[in-house]
């Protein structure tokens, strides 16, 4: 994380203002701008924490927050403790102690024995910008939170990120969603987070969410998610236009459009759409693209030298070729819409399945999509493995979506995530 000082602004900022706040520490509003306020709450945190009260994130200070920010300490049994009293100090519970460190007997807690105890404070943010450094915390976290999880990464990025996937159940009954094959379409990636976050809260207590029983899907379905398909467009999104890599400065060199980057860029740091990068009609939607007279990497619309020519697609269509998925979702966010078809081939049971999702969310279905009708990853799912794939638009508006349409997407959404592992 980069050092954050008084005039600082981008998402790092947005984060600490974001936490600082759910802590108790006023840093002012969620603006990233490191203003007095957030200089402040900086200051009374570090006082708190027998740091340097010099208002500047550094290392030092970094280094709590991160501990914050993944969710969980690393506690050693002293004399005298019970998970009670511990779960207490930290403002959590027992369930959540237990459920992060599986086999362990309270009332057999041996002295110098070490702990994971979850903070009392949901791990994935959904007021924030996105990142890949936040998008890996938040995974580092839900994993110590709940070693149920089965995480790894499916390959890498053009820069060498990894691009994570996330398992949650242990059931034959395969499906996946993904999100952020757009770079400024990164609203996605908190959607599916939060809904891992929920779903593994649900499971480790037993509970329901919807009145669906969560225990029975993780028993009988695995739902494989991919939250952050171009972790490099996403960074160059939200990090404009603060960039200190030459290579996200060359990227952006590409938008030649007048326009701020955030509002045009789709691309991968390549400048190419990797939703248009999939061997399904690649050829056709090549013809497209010369009529519109793209020819050479862009922010949007360029589908490639050819098809699969990025490490992101590669990556995106061996982990399904290797999968028994009964059906995939991929997010994006303008238009209020489910895709269902491609090319008429579709199996019938699609456009059910479709109007099941349209009933829990409001979305309209549509079976032949208009600007995107060619080389999708939903378009190939559908060509190759004839099973149902869909593309679901969660919003409307100037991409980036703001925000603040976190609540109401996610409130349309979930039911539809829990409805594609039981459909």
């Amino acid at each position: 994380m980069e050092t954050l000082l008084p005039g600082s602004t981008g998402p790092d900022v947005k984060l600490v203002q974001s936490l600082l706040n759910k802590i108790g520490y006023n840093a002012g509003p969620i603006d990233g701008v490191f203003g007095p306020s957030t200089q402040q709450a900086v200051i009374a945190f570090q006082r708190d924490n027998n740091l340097l009260p010099d208002g500047i994130v550094g290392p030092a200070t970094w280094s709590i927050f991160e501990r914050l920010l993944r969710g969980y300490d690393v506690y050693t049994i002293r004399r005298g403790d019970t998970l009670y009293n511990i779960s207490r100090r930290y403002y959590t519970t027992v369930n959540a102690i237990l459920t992060a460190n599986p086999g362990i007997n309270p009332l057999a807690l041996a002295i110098g024995q070490q702990i994971i105890v979850p903070y009392g404070i949901d791990v994935v943010f959904t007021d924030i910008d996105y990142t890949y450094e936040i998008l890996e915390l938040q995974i580092q976290g839900l994993r110590a939170r709940y070693p149920f999880l089965e995480t790894g990464t499916i390959g890498t990025s053009v820069m060498g990120k990894n691009l994570y996937y996330i398992r949650l159940g242990r059931g034959a009954h395969e499906v996946s969603y993904n999100g952020a094959h757009h770079a400024n379409e990164w609203i996605t990636t908190p959607v599916l987070m939060k809904f891992i976050e929920n779903y593994a809260k649900a499971y480790s207590t037993r509970g329901n969410i919807r009145g669906y029983n969560i225990t029975n899907i993780f028993n009988s379905s695995s739902i494989y998610i991919i939250p952050m398909v171009n972790p490099d467009g996403v960074d160059l999104v939200t990090r404009w236009p603060n960039y200190t890599n030459p290579t996200y400065q060359n990227a952006a060199r590409l938008n030649t459009s007048g326009l701020p980057l955030p509002r045009v860029w789709k691309a991968n740091i390549r400048g190419v759409d990797l939703n248009l990068n999939y061997p399904a009609a690649w050829e056709e939607e090549k013809l497209l693209e010369l009529e519109m007279g793209i020819t050479s990497p862009a922010p949007r619309d360029y589908g490639g030298e050819a098809p699969l020519s990025e490490p992101e697609s590669i990556a995106m269509y061996n982990f399904t070729r290797s999968h028994n998925f009964r059906l995939v979702i991929a997010y994006h966010t303008q238009g209020e819409v489910i895709y269902w078809d491609f090319m008429n081939l579709a199996p019938p049971e699609s456009q059910t399945i479709a109007n099941i999702f349209a009933q829990a969310s409001g979305y309209t279905p549509i079976g032949i999509a208009g600007e995107a009708a060619y080389a999708g990853y939903k378009d190939w799912f559908i060509q190759d493995f004839r099973r149902p794939g869909f593309t679901i638009e969660v919003g409307r508006g100037v991409n980036p979506l703001p925000i603040t349409q976190f609540d109401s997407i996610y409130a349309r959404n979930e039911e539809i995530m829990l409805l594609g592992a039981v459909v």
